[in-house]
């Protein structure tokens, strides 16, 4: 799977509160639609299907909410193409095709939602890495 073009139709950011007390966050991915792209310009034995999105961080209870929704496009094998459009169908997706793509959303996405996280001072949605002092033992 080779990632042609990303970009968001959506975001809406909402922030209730600051209290952090009892805070809870939970995400939500959701594939909206999927559907076969025609194309013509570039000359490819792939298939291009575009992808629509949801993505969901919500602070708990009521303090705020990130939700953002886009565009996925990706090339793809004809075989994986023709897979993935009849089990769409039915709201389902070959794990050759699920993992890739939800990776690339989470990555593209959780991104812009570290940044958001920071302008809004929210809590970041993931753990980011740090740096400690170590401790006297075991530094022998």
């Amino acid at each position: 799977m080779k990632l042609i073009g990303f970009n968001y139709t959506k975001m809406k950011i909402e922030k209730y509160k600051d209290s952090l007390k009892d805070i809870k966050l939970s995400s939500q991915l959701d594939i909206i639609d999927i559907e076969q792209v025609k194309q013509e310009v570039f000359k490819s034995e792939e298939e291009f299907l575009a992808v629509r999105f949801k993505y969901i961080i919500d602070y708990s209870p009521d303090m705020a909410i990130i939700d953002l929704e886009g565009n996925v496009l990706v090339s793809v094998s004809s075989k994986l193409a023709k897979d993935v459009i009849k089990q769409w169908k039915e709201k389902k997706m070959p794990e050759e095709f699920n993992i890739p793509l939800f990776n690339i959303i989470l990555r593209k996405a959780g991104l812009k939602a570290l940044q958001i996280e920071e302008e809004m001072n929210l809590p970041h949605h993931i753990q980011l890495p740090s740096l400690r002092k170590q401790e006297e033992s075991s530094k022998k």
